[in-house]
């Protein structure tokens, strides 16, 4: 038994010193690009590259929030369209995947086989057909034509189907019986339970949204409506790319993502219990 101990605490051992190295490892970049935020160009450039910055500034944040007209208008885009994007999903994702895993209605199975045929079909592809029924209704250039094609999707809505299909039935009986129509049990009764989903589903769309260089790229052209990550991209000239800008407009662009994480992580851990059930 003694043996047997000493194993299991050599393992963990080993085991947190592997994730402790793979910590390190995936923050150095992440660190060096925070260091790097407060250098001037030239010391980033330099052929002596320097971890710390030996001539700490704060001119490159002045240089994007100050000199940079454009600077807070790709925030401000960026803000309104991931938040958008990510409510919409909470909502329309949840009505999908309950109305999958509960109601009863003609073409159900159909409808959740195309959800999984979708699930197959690549992002890249769909852009030129975005593109071209963006242009038709005249959303080229608008927060609707990033918004309303990012609104819903296949992935969440099959994983709240999933999350749906064991969420305890008694409960819903329950409510039913006191009254409440379907749209209430959903509402009043399922949602609120359904927290720690709804939570991871808010994190990766919000994330995907907030990252997304492609749809921006192709239906955004006038630079008042670029997002952050399109606007990153005018920060590298012909000759020179403004690593300097780049790296503090990271940063700026890096803290909205962590603050979401940081808001949901406590509903990663927490394990869903549901009360009234049968025991």
């Amino acid at each position: 038994m003694t043996k047997f101990n000493g194993g299991v605490w050599a393992l963990k051992v080993l085991l947190y010193a592997i994730l402790t190295l793979y910590a390190i490892i995936t923050l150095i970049p992440f660190v060096w690009a925070l260091c790097a935020s407060f250098k001037p160009l030239s010391e980033i450039v330099s052929a002596e590259p320097s971890f710390l910055p030996k001539n700490f500034t704060f001119d490159n944040y002045k240089q994007i929030f100050v000199q940079e007209p454009l600077f807070l208008r790709w925030l401000f885009n960026s803000v309104i369209i991931a938040v958008s994007v990510t409510v919409l999903n909470l909502l329309f994702n949840s009505m999908a995947g309950y109305a999958l895993a509960r109601l009863r209605f003609r073409g159900r199975n159909f409808w959740f086989l195309l959800i999984l045929a979708v699930l197959a079909v690549p992002a890249q592809i769909t852009l030129i057909p975005t593109f071209l029924i963006l242009k038709l209704f005249g959303w080229l250039n608008s927060y609707q034509g990033m918004i309303v094609p990012s609104m819903v999707n296949a992935t969440f809505i099959f994983m709240m189907r999933q999350f749906f299909v064991n969420f305890p039935k008694e409960l819903e009986e329950a409510a039913a019986i006191d009254g409440l129509t379907p749209f209430g049990i959903f509402w009043r009764i399922v949602l609120p339970l359904a927290k720690p989903a709804l939570a991871a589903q808010a994190v990766f769309v919000f994330m995907g949204s907030w990252n997304n260089f492609l749809l921006p790229v192709v239906i955004l052209f006038d630079p008042e409506m670029f997002t952050l990550p399109l606007g990153l991209n005018s920060f590298k000239g012909q000759y020179i790319s403004y690593w300097n800008y780049i790296m503090a407009a990271s940063m700026v662009f890096t803290l909205p993502a962590l603050a979401i994480y940081a808001f949901f992580n406590r509903y990663f851990i927490q394990n869903v219990t549901f009360t009234g059930g049968k025991g």
